[in-house]
């Protein structure tokens, strides 16, 4: 049986946000089918980190395992994930590794977060202001600033509390998605799920 361990980008240098993001990403892929066959999580921190930890666990194999790097793409992709991240990073991609074991939020994991917008409602409440959000066509191809600031604006209103910000509300914000919504508009992560399907042995839907 084969365990997959997704190395992530996010959490920061703070223990207790790491512990944050990987809450939000088991209960997010939870509801996305994998309960009881789940991939194990790793918030890494800096995206550096990540493929720093990536790259680690590529070196020391073990039976049974299978690494996967999960990082924002940054910009738009227009070639296959490892070349983008070349382009992008200057990563080369690691001796032995498979092209699905690199896997991009595209083109922030914020994209994921305005494809949901009844997610947005239950976190942010009745104040968040839905025409400040991207339209969910082509929702990849926005550029990451473009959607971090439509997300800072949509929940501007919400009070000082409420209001986006990276950190341990995001992650609460991941936890709240609804996965059948990011497939339908996010190709990347119907990707991932697709690969974390095919590799744990869950028939696809």
């Amino acid at each position: 049986m084969v365990k997959v361990e997704l190395h992530i980008e996010g959490g920061g240098d703070s223990r207790s946000l790491q512990i944050e993001c990987r809450r939000g990403f088991r209960m997010l892929l939870e509801k996305a089918g994998f309960k009881g066959r789940m991939p194990s999580t790793n918030a890494c921190g800096s995206r550096n980190s990540a493929f720093d930890d990536f790259q680690k666990a590529m070196k020391r194999p073990r039976d049974g395992e299978y690494p996967i790097l999960l990082v924002d793409s940054e910009s738009a992709v227009s070639e296959p994930a490892w070349r983008h991240l070349r382009d992008q990073d200057g990563w080369p991609r690691p001796d032995g590794a498979a092209d699905d074991q690199a896997q991009l939020m595209v083109q922030c994991m914020e994209t994921w977060c305005v494809a949901d917008h009844d997610a947005l409602k239950r976190v942010f409440g009745q104040r968040l202001q839905d025409s400040a959000l991207p339209a969910r066509s082509d929702l990849e191809g926005r550029s990451k600033d473009d959607v971090q600031q439509a997300l800072e604006r949509a929940t501007h209103n919400c009070g000082r509390d409420r209001k986006y910000e990276k950190g341990k509300r995001s992650f609460r914000l991941i936890a709240e998605l609804d996965p059948s919504v990011l497939k339908e508009h996010l190709p990347r992560f119907a990707e991932l799920c697709r690969t974390l399907e095919g590799k744990l042995g869950i028939e696809q839907n």
